[in-house]
């Protein structure tokens, strides 16, 4: 089983620089959709992680926070993409909780859950933290210059937290990964358009 991890802001939706703290202020980037919805076809297997201190400092409710994921997962699936599952951080980073990345805590949960290898597993992020978390366990990881993407490669830590690749976006993330993978997709599940469709992206 291939699998995907996907940090949220800044790679799936739009930044915001007083968090996303409602589903009015969730705002998909160009071609996420699109994206995930590739993942979806060529049989990989797609999880969220991400780190929502907002609503460890009372800017949001937890309520609320799922409210956002069950509205995100419901529209990807419009859209072909199925997320297999969501973990978020609720904690401040003053906590110190072993689940905030570049802790790896959600990654290593997921993965006992979902018996995912991580070592033939990708994460997807825009921030060295992103690739640090990922890195720990083992993935593949690739760092978007969208949300936090290009301030994040002008940091000293770049040279510690070395992503596999750089890409524009998510789609061009993806784009890479199905380039740079061997994909056996379930032939069941997936139409023949979409087969032909990727056979373009490689």
């Amino acid at each position: 089983m291939r699998a995907v991890f996907l940090d949220r802001d800044g790679v799936i939706n739009r930044n915001r620089p007083d968090h996303v703290k409602d589903w009015s202020e969730f705002e998909f980037l160009p071609g996420a959709l699109t994206a995930m919805r590739l993942l979806s076809g060529a049989g990989f297997r797609i999880f969220i992680v991400t780190n929502q201190a907002a609503v460890g400092r009372g800017l949001m409710t937890l309520e609320t926070l799922k409210l956002i994921h069950e509205r995100l997962r419901a529209i990807a699936k419009h859209h072909g993409a199925y997320i297999d599952d969501i973990r978020y951080c609720p904690h401040r980073p003053e906590e110190q909780c072993r689940c905030r990345k570049p802790q790896p805590g959600m990654l290593e949960d997921l993965a006992a859950q979902h018996q995912i290898d991580c070592h033939e597993a990708y994460l997807i992020g825009d921030s060295l933290t992103d690739i640090a978390a990922g890195q720990r366990v083992g993935c593949q990881t690739i760092l978007v210059q969208t949300g936090r993407g290009a301030q994040e490669l002008q940091k000293p830590e770049l040279r510690r937290y070395q992503p596999d690749f750089i890409a524009t976006d998510l789609l061009g993330a993806v784009r890479w990964l199905l380039a740079n993978t061997v994909v056996s997709p379930p032939v069941a599940t997936l139409p023949l358009t979409g087969a032909f469709a990727l056979s373009h992206l490689r």
